[in-house]
């Protein structure tokens, strides 16, 4: 009992509900066309009573009565009711059928006082005179030969009526098969093959290029199915790129050991230099460490959970722009905000959000060939927000790839980048409750905003 099946055979059932709903006027047509034939037949047998000129014999009435097929006839002319031919008298009144006055619901009715058992045995029936003058003419026919000949009519019409919703019934369902069924079970198909191989190319539904629901759910499985395939491409980057890293990860932090053990040793050396460029070694070193512990973390699973404190913005803003290769001869920062602007956010990850931003915007300007640019950096407190605008007099973002700029190994304009940065900035600014979004980009540069929640 697929679709298919289930189909066909509502189909035929609806078909077949619907002709016995005709089947009913129609009964009902066929008693008034039986009663008025039998009408016409007394009227014109009247006629020939009232053309004898010594009137008619016993048995000339009678032959007359069964040749209309009833059993009296009446005629009333001018208020006066006359009766030209009579058969003897009936032990029971017989049942009124007036053919004048009808309306739909007589109509509907009349067919069932005949067939109905226990019915009367005689139908006295009222018409309008066609063949001569008169109020109305009357006969009484028995109930018996128009009851024998409804149920056969009834019968005939019943199987005419199964006939009729079987070959109906199955032209509709051929064309529902091909034009909904088909269609629906492609669809189911290429949705079980994906399932099965998501990377296979068969998988792929083909599309058949309907405009109607069927071409938009179409259209719509394709793009999902695109989706889940560039979604799982780059889970599969992650999960390779995951295990890459657990396996330098170890010789990693025995690398950093040494170099910390190094920055150690050049706290003694009395160089200025070294003086002022050892903390943002040793910072620096404390982060990678840091980073080398939760690397496998993140590749894993989520980024861990922010410890929000109270932090003044522009030294963050400072030593972000410094990791990220900011340089006044360069790409230079320029800041707009007040040295005591304060900031509820976490540390670590503020600085990574803004190390990503700072570094991205001077590879997009080194990227279009100048040497020389600007990232300006402006905050401003709202009610619930800190609102920080990072923008920059770059080439802009590309059109084709606006739409998927913080994806994952989607959003880098470059061959050599990995994809990552926006991702991973959007991602610690929504675990602090806030975002970060694209807000204008073109020729002239791009602009950033970054919200962080101040309650």
């Amino acid at each position: 009992m697929g679709l298919s099946a289930r189909l066909l055979l509502l189909t035929v059932l609806f078909v077949m509900l619907a002709e016995l709903f005709s089947l009913i006027p129609a009964l009902a047509s066929f008693e008034e066309g039986w009663l008025s034939t039998r009408v016409r037949a007394a009227e014109l047998a009247s006629l020939a009573v009232e053309a004898s000129p010594a009137g008619v014999s016993d048995h000339m009435a009678g032959e007359l009565l069964e040749g209309a097929g009833v059993v009296s006839v009446a005629v009333q002319s001018d208020g006066v009711r006359r009766l030209l031919l009579q058969a003897p008298a009936m032990a029971r009144f017989p049942a009124l059928i007036d053919l004048r006055y009808t309306n739909v619901f007589d109509t509907i009715g009349a067919p069932f006082q005949v067939l109905i058992p226990g019915g009367p045995p005689m139908l006295r029936v009222v018409a309008r005179p066609q063949f001569r003058t008169g109020d109305f003419v009357e006969i009484v026919v028995p109930a018996a030969p128009l009851r024998r000949e409804m149920v056969a009519y009834m019968e005939r019409l019943l199987v005419a009526s199964v006939a009729v919703s079987v070959v109906a019934g199955l032209i509709v369902y051929l064309a529902l098969n091909a034009f909904l069924v088909r269609p629906m079970q492609k669809i189911t198909q290429s949705m079980e093959r994906f399932r099965a191989r998501p990377e296979d190319p068969e998988a792929r539904l083909k599309l058949s290029g309907r405009r109607d629901e069927i071409g938009r759910a179409e259209a719509e499985l394709s793009r999902m199915q695109d989706d889940l395939r560039t979604a799982l491409h780059s889970r599969a980057r992650l999960a390779a790129l995951g295990e890459a890293v657990a396996k330098i990860n170890h010789d990693l932090r025995n690398m950093l050991t040494s170099a910390q053990m190094v920055a150690e040793r050049l706290q003694g050396s009395g160089d200025p230099r070294v003086a002022q460029a050892l903390p943002r070694l040793e910072r620096a070193l404390d982060r990678a460490a840091s980073l080398s512990q939760n690397v496998l973390e993140y590749g894993r699973s989520e980024e861990p959970a922010p410890v929000l404190r109270e932090l003044l913005l522009a030294p963050a803003v400072q030593a972000a722009a410094a990791d990220a290769g900011l340089d006044p001869l360069g790409v230079r920062l320029e800041m707009a905000l007040s040295v005591d602007l304060h900031v509820r956010a976490d540390p670590e990850q503020l600085d990574r959000i803004l190390v990503n931003m700072f570094k991205n915007a001077r590879e997009a300007i080194e990227g279009s060939g100048r040497e020389t640019g600007r990232v300006r950096l402006t905050a401003e407190p709202q009610a619930h927000q800190m609102l920080i605008r990072i923008v920059d007099d770059g080439p802009g973002v590309p059109e084709r790839m606006r739409e998927r700029l913080f994806q994952p190994f989607s959003g880098s304009g470059r061959p050599d980048g990995s994809g990552l940065g926006l991702a991973i900035a959007r991602e610690l600014a929504r675990a602090h409750g806030g975002d970060l979004e694209l807000k204008e980009t073109g020729p002239e540069g791009s602009v950033f905003e970054l919200q962080l929640p101040q309650d």
